[in-house]
């Protein structure tokens, strides 16, 4: 319920205290999961005192319980086991501190943490997060590599080494994290993120070497899957041995065996480019030679051919081809401006001759009155008559006179 307070009616901290106790007797016992982090068994004492934390989160609580309750499972259990707890939160007001009382402890076996793993994995599977076309390809040559691994291990040993065999000048930028235990999920996740938004980072790496269920167990998280997930760098899994697939094998762009492996698969070898820019130089060279060969082999056949020999006598065959065909054109169009010609003249003779001045030539004439009409028979011509007589040399004025009798 609200409260109603303020600077002039303050409550004392007793009073919020014990309100506070109040709200959390009313909660019922709850099963707890977590991880068993410090552990206090005082001998002759009757109540036993641990801290439950949570893998995937810095957080974790207080827990009690009375000696006889831990009996039942001291032999199953100790720190860094994973237990699930039946208990009843409670509030010790004079300190204001929260706690649960546990009535049940329970170990989380290997087989149930197995299920519980499966189950995750199906879950993120069908999110996607597994997929292939979610994959990021690893750069041939990276500028600069993130290594997630733990202080002065083996892995980071592995990776190191290995790596500035294949190619010396690479460079590496570590991030010393635990890589078990309560802490490990966290500092793995604040690595991979840091160096995800390093630009000069092209790959990330997260190695460790092999170990039991339990110890792998951070690199199934939920919480450091979904980071890589979110990655825009490509990330290589390299944890444990050969036989080991935590999740985060699944989620990576690439997944390694070992850590060795992973260096391997992360540079190239320096010695087997080199080789493979050899071969590539020398498979140049051959190309190149063998194109200049047969330009070379084309040019002397060219050079051979009589066209390049006397370039000249292509032009003298082709003057005689057009000496003959400009006599041959000259020749046809003589005939035919020849027949053209004598068509032309025979032609005007036959109109020369059919025309009124060739038969007035012959001594005819023609007779017309003043109008210029033609006169065609005498009854046309009246008597006396002035007419117009034309001849082959001129024309003269005619009269036609009575007809005698």
């Amino acid at each position: 319920m609200a409260l109603t307070t303020s600077a002039e009616t303050p409550l004392p901290v007793g009073e919020v205290s014990r309100m506070i106790g109040g709200w959390i007797d009313r909660l019922g016992a709850v099963w707890v999961e977590g991880q068993i982090t410090q552990l206090s068994r005082r001998p002759g004492a009757g109540v036993v005192f641990l801290t439950l934390r949570d893998p995937s989160h810095d957080v974790s609580v207080g827990v009690t319980c009375y000696r006889q309750v831990f009996d039942a499972v001291a032999d199953l259990v100790s720190e860094g086991a994973r237990v699930v707890v039946h208990a009843k939160p409670e509030w010790y007001a004079p300190r204001g501190q929260l706690s649960l009382r546990a009535a049940e402890i329970k170990p989380v076996g290997i087989g149930e943490l197995l299920a519980r793993l499966e189950q995750l994995k199906r879950s993120l599977a069908a999110e996607g997060l597994f997929a292939p076309e979610r994959k990021k390809r690893l750069p041939f040559l990276p500028r600069r590599i993130g290594l997630v691994c733990g202080r002065a291990s083996a892995a980071e040993r592995d990776v190191l080494e290995n790596a500035r065999r294949r190619w010396p000048a690479v460079a590496f930028e570590v991030q010393n994290v635990a890589v078990q235990g309560v802490k490990a999920v966290p500092q793995v996740v604040q690595a991979v993120r840091e160096l995800d938004a390093d630009e000069d980072v092209d790959v990330i790496v997260v190695a460790r070497g092999g170990g039991s269920v339990e110890d792998l167990l951070p690199f199934s998280d939920e919480q450091l899957v979904r980071a890589v997930a979110d990655c825009r760098t490509p990330v290589v899994s390299a944890i444990g041995h050969e036989p080991d697939s935590p999740l985060l094998d699944l989620v990576a762009d690439l997944r390694a065996s070992t850590p060795t492996d992973a260096a391997k698969k992360v540079v190239p070898d320096v010695g087997e480019e080199l080789e493979r820019v050899r071969g590539l130089r020398d498979r140049a060279l051959r190309t190149v030679q063998g194109l200049l060969d047969r330009e070379e082999r084309g040019l002397a056949h060219a050079l051979a051919r009589p066209v390049m020999e006397q370039p000249l006598r292509m032009v003298g065959v082709r003057e005689d081809e057009v000496s003959a065909l400009l006599a041959r054109s000259r020749r046809v169009l003589g005939h035919l401006l020849d027949r053209a010609d004598s068509e032309l003249s025979h032609t005007r003779a036959r109109v020369r001759a059919l025309s009124p001045a060739a038969t007035l030539e012959r001594g005819y004439a023609v007779l017309q009155r003043a109008d210029g009409t033609v006169v065609r028979s005498p009854g046309e011509v009246a008597g006396d008559e002035e007419l117009r007589a034309r001849v082959a040399e001129g024309e003269f004025a005619v009269r036609r006179v009575a007809d005698p009798g």
